[in-house]
């Protein structure tokens, strides 16, 4: 990790996007700017800092390990983005990890400067409010197909979360590794490969290097429905 020396923008933060130019400038020079290399750690779980980072560029993931090492991923943070914002609320340890996924610069505001910016600007914190609630949302869904859908189905139902339409279907592009997508669903590497070849072999999605190409997205959907 590397400390840059002098303040860079915010402008692409959208947590911030409301805020004046001038105000976004001031901000992002009480902010600390770190880049980090793929792969690297950018937060420990249960560590002590409480600072809440903006994603200038690049991606970050959030993830916990199990005492056995399997890891466990939550969400991918993409560009624009932000995340630590639970300990900079509430004081307490970092709940799970954040590494990064790509080159990445992240800019981290102190969770004083944090709690005045979200004092002075009410439409800050309603917004902030928005994405826990999201994330709250996303979390209870997990939840509930971790109860009752089996390993497959529930691989076929984070495919289709992650599917945009285009022309013929859907895509997902680009397809996350296997490892990654089995982290998110809490299976395994070689259950998200079995799922994946079923897929082609009934010609419901083809793979066309890093993309795949959804053809029949009811005939996914009604797969997805399958309870354990």
């Amino acid at each position: 990790m590397v400390t840059t020396g002098s303040a860079t923008t915010l402008e692409g933060i959208k947590l911030l996007a409301l805020l004046p130019a001038a105000e976004r400038q001031a901000l992002a020079t009480r902010c600390s700017w770190r880049r980090y290399a793929a792969g690297e750690r950018v937060l420990d779980r249960d560590s002590g800092s409480r600072e809440v980072l903006f994603v200038a560029a690049g991606r970050v993931r959030v993830v916990n390990y199990a005492a056995s090492g399997r890891e466990v991923a939550y969400a991918v943070i993409e560009a624009g983005s932000h995340v630590g914002e639970l300990s900079a609320i509430d004081g307490e340890p970092r709940s799970a990890s954040v590494e990064a996924l790509d080159d990445c610069l992240v800019a981290a505001l102190p969770s004083g400067p944090f709690h005045q910016l979200l004092l002075a600007q009410p439409v800050l914190a309603i917004e902030l409010l928005k994405n826990l609630a999201r994330i709250i949302r996303r979390n209870d869904e997990r939840i509930a197909e971790l109860s009752v859908l089996g390993a497959m189905p529930r691989v076929y139902r984070e495919l289709l979360r992650l599917a945009r339409p285009c022309a013929g279907g859907a895509v997902i592009a680009p397809l996350p590794t296997q490892e990654s997508l089995a982290a998110h669903v809490g299976t395994t590497r070689e259950t998200v490969a079995r799922a994946l070849g079923q897929l082609a072999k009934a010609n419901i999605a083809r793979r066309q290097g890093r993309e795949l190409l959804i053809r029949d997205l009811p005939l996914l959907e009604a797969l997805s429905e399958a309870e354990a």
